[in-house]
């Protein structure tokens, strides 16, 4: 089993902050386990106060759906109730958002934790995330939800 650890937290965190910076971007980017439980989490010069929190909700997300936040909005969408309630439940750290920017991070096949980034547009965020996962290995490919083994073309909801 493959365990997300600090060194790694902290080079996605790094990639992902630069990225940002680069684009003139001031960003707030989280890292947790596969249970949702915060690694590292870094606000940059600028970025707005709330965006850590942000950040922290939609890597919660990503990590415990062990699914990425966009692929969840089409499931949200037909379901609200439901989605309403997963925020409520005892075990619910933080609140789930079915958004863009809110990746999981996956490699070798196996999910080892979520990335959230809060502080641009939803599309900002979301290309973020996935540059940044690519360009250090991670896997974007989750199967589509109810359909075995079949993977979705990640930048599409499915």
């Amino acid at each position: 089993m493959t365990s997300l650890t600090l060194d790694a937290a902290d080079a996605i965190i790094d990639a992902a902050l630069k990225h940002a910076l680069s684009g003139g971007k001031a960003v707030s980017v989280a890292v947790v386990d596969t249970g949702g439980f915060v690694i590292s989490v870094r606000r940059a010069d600028g970025a707005r106060p709330l965006t850590p929190d942000i950040a922290r909700a939609k890597a919660y997300t990503a990590a415990v759906m062990q699914r990425p936040g966009r692929m969840l909005k089409k499931w949200q969408e037909t379901q609200p109730v439901f989605f309403s309630q997963l925020s409520q439940l005892p075990g619910a750290a933080l609140p789930i958002m079915a958004t863009e920017g809110s990746v999981t991070i996956k490699k070798d096949g196996e999910i080892i934790g979520g990335l959230g980034i809060a502080g641009g547009t939803a599309d900002e965020d979301q290309q973020i995330a996935d540059e940044v996962l690519e360009s250090l290995g991670y896997e974007l490919e989750f199967a589509a939800w109810g359909v075995a083994g079949t993977p979705a073309t990640p930048g599409k909801d499915v």
